[in-house]
């Protein structure tokens, strides 16, 4: 690990100027410490936002709920009224990793964090996502990786809380100089798929501040993933959905599986044929196939693909209690 300064700071803005020209972010720091004792970063500096007053706090304000970005999963999974409200947004959170872990991770770190590919993350390997010329999960062992081969780099996303973010149909507030921009979780995730180099739409001095989650009311969701192990383990595939029920039927319906694509994984068509269907499971598993219509999985990773079906039924029918 290279030696670094350590700073704390006040404000964004000035989170935003110490962080230039190159340094990190750090609050949790569970996926940061990583990278450093891997030498995947160098940062010469490291600034602590973890005292930011913008990323602190859960409150419900002008229809909708804001959640500070320096909100640990512990809390998120225990907040009461969030988990009314939001049921898989509580669910995501108590996934991921120990209860260690999550009484330290935030909100914010979950949404940004990096690729877990284990090509990405072995210190001999320069694989695109590092620089490299090729994806080596194309030709090498791709158990964990994507199944959608349009994109120049397989290593799948791994937030818990993008999936169910993405189904609550939320926005990340990021500070982006002076400004604020308020972005939907694709757009967050947008560069992923096009820039092989990147884990999502973030530059190093953009910080993300809070995420908004409208209070749409009589609103259901659910998440629920696989993992090789119950515990303390990366999804192999996570699903999240959200939908009103107007007289037994879906209303504003959205599906999203995690960990087999570089971005949240949501398919217009599936989302608009769920429109006014009942919860059924033979309603579900038409989403599925239109969701997994484009999959191109590999030797390694075609176990992904019930996977997926099983959990968009499963997740569906949730919605139904």
């Amino acid at each position: 690990m290279n030696a670094f300064t350590y700073v704390t700071a006040r404000t964004p803005a000035s989170a935003i100027e110490l962080v230039r020209p190159d340094g990190r972010f750090i609050a949790g720091g569970i996926d940061l410490l990583g990278e450093l004792k891997e030498s995947l970063t160098t940062p010469k500096r490291l600034v602590n936002i973890k005292t930011l007053a913008d990323c602190a706090g859960v409150r419900q304000e002008r229809g909708r709920w804001s959640i500070g970005a320096n909100v640990t999963l512990a809390a998120l999974g225990a907040h009461a009224e969030l988990t009314r409200a939001f049921p898989a947004l509580s669910q995501a959170a108590l996934e991921v990793g120990s209860p260690q872990i999550r009484n330290v991770a935030t909100l914010g770190g979950n949404l940004a964090q990096h690729s877990r590919c284990w090509y990405y993350r072995h210190r001999d390997v320069t694989c695109r996502k590092k620089g490299g010329n090729a994806c080596l999960a194309r030709e090498g062992a791709a158990k964990f990786h994507s199944l959608f081969t349009g994109c120049m780099c397989l290593s799948p996303v791994v937030s818990n809380l993008a999936i169910a973010l993405a189904a609550l149909e939320a926005r990340v507030v990021v500070q982006r100089g002076t400004k604020t921009d308020a972005l939907t979780i694709a757009q967050l995730y947008a560069t992923a798929w096009k820039t092989p180099n990147a884990h999502n739409s973030l530059r190093p001095d953009e910080l993300i501040l809070r995420i908004e989650v409208p209070a749409v009311a009589a609103a259901r969701s659910a998440y629920l993933q696989l993992a090789e192990k119950s515990d303390f383990d990366w999804a192999l595939v996570s699903c999240a959905a959200a939908a009103r029920v107007v007289d037994g039927k879906a209303a504003g319906a959205h599906i999203v599986l995690g960990a087999v694509a570089p971005v949240p994984w949501q398919i217009d068509e599936a989302n608009a044929w769920l429109e006014g269907k009942p919860f059924t499971a033979e309603v579900a598993d038409r989403a599925a196939e239109l969701m997994l219509r484009e999959a191109r999985p590999f030797r390694d990773n075609a176990y992904k693909i019930p996977i997926a079906k099983a959990l968009v039924r499963r997740t569906w029918l949730k919605l139904a209690a």
